[in-house]
């Protein structure tokens, strides 16, 4: 058993299993795997300061942005103002409650939980929390990270002040101001968090069960990599001691569960793109619009760039996305043609651009709350918004599921040592 005072520099790539030793880092200095390039670690200065910071800063603008309208519309004489809270109000009136449900959770719920997290887990006031509560707030932390979209509604926002200019005037609220700091405030927080840093605050890691050997790949030399607070540990050890979370060396099943979540979300989504994601009743004359539509709609009314990037999130990123996933697990089967950086690129872009295609669905949220005016006009939610949004939920634990690692398994000789330190 080696000493655990070495522990700490050691580190398995958690995308491709490379054993690296890593270097002395100065402040603002970031050290990357030098066979796949994912960010290792990074040396912030005042790790424990800034995210709190930040957090604080984003809970308030929450806060106010909660409290006030947040946009208007008129036509025709007739006014309408929403508040961000309504939102998911009308959706329930109208009987879609599980799309009022994913909008409170996604857009405000998760965000705002994250903020939390991190002010409990990274201040210095002498909270009573026990060493098992901090490691489980820890875990809930980075586990929910990734599914917060206040920026991705954001976006939804503008594209829905796009669709409708055509009908009327669009004046912004007071709380629309604190809300696109609340967007930027979280965002920054949880990218100031330091994952190696805080399991370390919150326990050491573990001795090392033998000198590991740079270069090579972890599960060559016996070692696995715990997938929450990286702690090295051996691969017949499948309890992490420091975090409590269980493992192998490579996700159980993983090219079963993300096949399997893939075909669902490929037959859900010819159904979401053939049924109504909109309901737009006019003067007493209904008009139902799906995806498609919508972009034709824009595109012949000269919004040229919205209804691409409507095209882009929500067509082609589901579609191009559905196929990566399959030429991943196609490849890490053993029968592409070897490229690992290039796969390894493709993994990076669909983990990337798999949440911006929840885009259209906060379209639809935001345009039938603020279009209620009786007879004159109305929109609401369609069966094809919720298949939809469930396609992109699918599709993102479908990339999750699958373990990157598996691609360089099959070609993971690599006689670099050290990994690449640059400046942020």
């Amino acid at each position: 058993m080696c000493s655990q005072d070495h522990a700490h520099q050691w580190m398995l790539c958690p995308q491709c299993d490379l054993t690296v030793e890593l270097p002395t880092m100065a402040p603002g200095q970031r050290a990357r795997c030098p066979r796949c390039h994912t960010t290792l670690a990074t040396n912030w200065s005042d790790p424990g300061k800034r995210p709190v910071a930040y957090a604080i800063a984003a809970l308030v603008m929450l806060l106010l942005a909660n409290l006030f309208p947040f946009v208007n519309m008129h036509v025709s004489g007739i006014s309408s103002e929403i508040g961000l809270m309504q939102i998911p109000r009308v959706m329930v009136n109208e009987d879609y409650s599980s799309l009022a449900t994913i909008f409170l959770l996604l857009v405000q719920g998760i965000p705002a939980c994250c903020m939390l997290l991190i002010l409990l887990l990274m201040t210095n006031l002498p909270l009573p929390l026990p060493h098992t509560l901090r490691g489980g707030l820890a875990r809930v932390l980075f586990q929910l990270k990734n599914w917060g979209m206040a920026e991705i509604f954001m976006a939804g926002v503008l594209v829905s002040f796009v669709k409708l200019m055509a009908y009327g005037d669009i004046g912004l609220g007071t709380s629309f101001w604190p809300w696109c700091l609340f967007c930027m405030m979280q965002l920054r927080a949880i990218q100031c968090v330091d994952r190696r840093w805080l399991w370390q605050r919150i326990a050491p890691q573990p001795a090392l069960p033998h000198q590991p050997q740079g270069g090579i790949s972890g599960l060559e030399q016996g070692l696995r990599s715990c997938s929450c607070c990286t702690a090295v540990l051996p691969v017949g050890q499948l309890s992490c001691p420091r975090c409590g979370v269980t493992g192998h060396a490579r996700r159980k099943h993983s090219l079963q569960w993300t096949l399997a979540l893939l075909f669902t979300s490929v037959m859900l989504y010819i159904p979401a793109n053939i049924l109504p994601i909109m309901l737009t009743n006019t003067l007493g004359s209904e008009h139902n619009s799906n995806i498609m539509a919508g972009v034709i709609l824009l595109w012949s009314d000269g919004s040229y760039p919205i209804a691409l990037v409507i095209f882009i999130a929500s067509i082609m990123v589901p579609s191009l996305k559905m196929l990566a996933i399959g030429w991943l697990c196609w490849d890490a089967k053993g029968y592409g043609r070897g490229d690992r950086e290039k796969m390894h690129l493709i993994y990076e872009v669909v983990e990337f651009v798999g949440r911006w295609s929840m885009i259209d669905v906060f379209v639809v949220a935001v345009l039938s709350a603020l279009v209620q005016m009786g007879r004159l006009m109305s929109i609401n939610p369609g069966i094809g918004a919720l298949l939809f949004a469930v396609v992109v939920i699918l599709t993102i634990f479908a990339a999750m599921a699958f373990d990157p690692r598996l691609t360089w398994d099959i070609k993971h000789k690599n006689t670099l040592k050290e990994p690449s330190v640059d400046g942020q």
